[in-house]
């Protein structure tokens, strides 16, 4: 009976080491087999550049003429003639229009006609002069007579003269009959028609002259910026170069020189005004344009830059995605200069060669294996992401 119970009691134990060794070689299994790798992230990369950067204050600025001048009659009459097309470029002293001449040129007439009579009679009491003073020293003239006849050849002298300022006068007159243009501009829209009487009155005036070459911008920076520029100005002593671009900033439209750092701050908006001025020879800057401005305040000689999308915005600041050598991404908190142009300048916080994330970041989190992709591939993962973009 004992050997009964001692022979069930061993069976028992291998059958619970038997399962138990099962059981364990079961969980040890379980337990090594690894879960599947997840597929590295297609991203498109970048290398950071490292190059000179130049240094801009941005701001917005309305075009003006460098010179407009209303052209306005100086005298009465009426327009004979219309010489010029509105929108026509005019240079100094081109005839714009002409006043009927013909009441000025009478009057010229005859002032010169009494110029004429008047010196006639200056020549006669110059000769009856000369014949009394040798008479008077022989004793057939009276001093009195010599004396009268002096003074009538002072006073045919003096009358002489008048008719002379006269004349100098009318002859101005008379060129006020022709309205030519004081400045090299493009004309404007006509405000008066051939038949009508001008005036130099007129509000209008015949027409305006703008001139367009060269031509001014007048821009406003925050008044944080003045003493960056006062700064950069004691040091080049020389102008500083200003750019100025379209609205969008997609087109460059002449680039010219800072001429105005405005003498007080406007309280109202806390910014400080300034002027350039451009040669605009290809007529791309309008009177009346707004328009955008840069300021050339100093060029970054071996800056850093990288594509402005690799910059990302998070709550402790700035990062970007940096590429590692095994594949993986790892987050590298940046600072940033300025964005210009899509590539954005950097302060601190990357190297010069080193491999960025430039597309597809939502995709990553720090540790995440990727693969870069190149060519095309890359060119439609940058169009796909710029049209799931969310609308600003």
């Amino acid at each position: 009976m004992r050997r009964k119970i001692v022979i069930v009691t061993a069976v028992l134990i291998v059958v619970l080491a038997g399962g138990g060794f099962a059981f364990m070689h079961a969980f040890a299994s379980k337990k090594s087999a690894a879960p599947p790798a997840s597929p590295p992230v297609p991203i498109v990369a970048g290398v950071v550049a490292q190059h000179d950067v130049p240094i801009y204050l941005t701001g917005v600025g309305t075009v003006i003429a460098y010179n407009t001048v209303v052209v306005r009659s100086q005298i009465q009459g009426q327009i004979v003639s219309i010489n010029f097309t509105e929108g026509q470029a005019v240079h100094t002293g081109d005839l714009l229009a002409q006043i009927d001449p013909r009441p000025y040129q009478a009057q010229l007439d005859q002032f010169t006609a009494n110029l004429d009579r008047d010196r006639a009679q200056l020549q006669n009491a110059e000769a009856n002069l000369a014949r009394y003073t040798p008479l008077l020293s022989r004793g057939y003239a009276t001093p009195q007579l010599v004396d009268t006849q002096k003074a009538q050849v002072a006073q045919l002298q003096a009358a002489a003269k008048a008719d002379q300022a006269v004349i100098e006068a009318a002859n101005v007159q008379l060129s006020y009959t022709r309205l030519t243009s004081p400045i090299d501009g493009v004309i404007g829209i006509r405000q008066v028609d051939v038949g009508n009487i001008i005036h130099p009155t007129d509000a209008n005036g015949l027409v305006v002259v703008t001139q367009l070459q060269p031509i001014s911008v007048i821009f406003t920076l925050p008044e944080t910026d003045l003493p960056q520029i006062q700064q950069q100005q004691l040091q080049t002593k020389a102008s500083l170069g200003v750019l100025a671009y379209s609205q969008d900033n997609k087109v460059k439209l002449d680039e010219g020189e800072l001429t105005l750092v405005d003498n007080e701050i406007l309280q109202t908006t806390g910014s400080i005004r300034l002027k350039a001025n451009f040669p605009n020879k290809t007529h791309r800057l309008w009177p009346g344009e707004l328009i955008n401005v840069r300021l050339l305040l100093d060029t970054r000689h071996d800056g850093l830059t990288v594509p402005a999308s690799v910059v990302q915005q998070g709550p402790q600041g700035a990062y970007a995605y940096v590429v590692n050598p095994d594949s993986s991404v790892a987050i590298r908190p940046i600072k940033v200069a300025q964005i210009s142009d899509g590539q954005a300048l950097i302060d601190s916080g990357l190297k010069a060669n080193e491999q960025v994330v430039i597309d597809g970041q939502y995709k990553l989190q720090p540790g995440t294996h990727v693969t870069i992709l190149t060519g095309q591939a890359a060119e439609e993962a940058k169009a796909q992401s710029a049209q799931q973009a969310p609308i600003p």
